[in-house]
């Protein structure tokens, strides 16, 4: 097998241009900053093993930090004062988004219904400024829709009493035709 790129040797080997930066002779050594530290024996305790400590660590990414190993920061704890949430007592409107919603104006009604019940859950969460919002717009959503249903009730009373004095008055004629027609 006649090969140019493989070459007999003979004899003994040839040193290259460039030996290798690891020799063969030369076990492995591990580098300073990847040694563990040597640590002090274990003080004598009269029978019983000492406690396990925690291996160290070093970095093996360079140097420490000076600013670092200036030693531990504790930083002190804040006190926190837990206070129980004091109920609120604003004015839900409930009773009234319900008389409006049933009563006088459906769309309205149900927006102060939903305002009334916000303000019920913020008076129990204790938010008065969120409170005292939702119930005036509950109550000015009521106001509007009882105002609504008014005008609502006014106009629909109005038409049936000019139905039914138009239904009077075509009765009225028609008994007075019959009567003169009839003698």
């Amino acid at each position: 097998m006649s090969n140019h790129n493989y070459e007999e040797m003979k004899g003994t080997a040839s040193v290259t241009d460039h030996p290798s930066s690891h020799s063969e002779k030369h076990f492995h050594q591990e580098s300073d900053s990847l040694k563990l530290p040597l640590r002090p024996p274990p003080p004598m305790s009269y029978g019983a093993p000492p406690p396990p400590t925690p291996p160290s660590y070093q970095s093996s990414c360079g140097p420490p930090d000076p600013q670092l190993s200036q030693g531990p920061e504790f930083q002190s704890q804040q006190a926190i004062f837990i206070t129980p949430v004091q109920p609120t007592k604003e004015p839900d409107n409930v009773v009234y988004s319900i008389f409006t919603l049933m009563c006088c104006f459906l769309p309205l009604g149900i927006v102060a219904l939903i305002y009334a019940l916000k303000t019920q859950e913020a008076n129990h969460d204790g938010n008065a400024t969120v409170a005292q919002k939702y119930s005036r717009l509950s109550r000015i959503m009521a106001h509007i829709a009882f105002g609504f249903g008014l005008l609502i009730w006014t106009l629909y009373i109005t038409k049936l009493t000019i139905i039914s004095r138009k239904h009077d008055e075509t009765r009225d004629q028609d008994l007075a035709n019959l009567s003169t027609n009839n003698p």
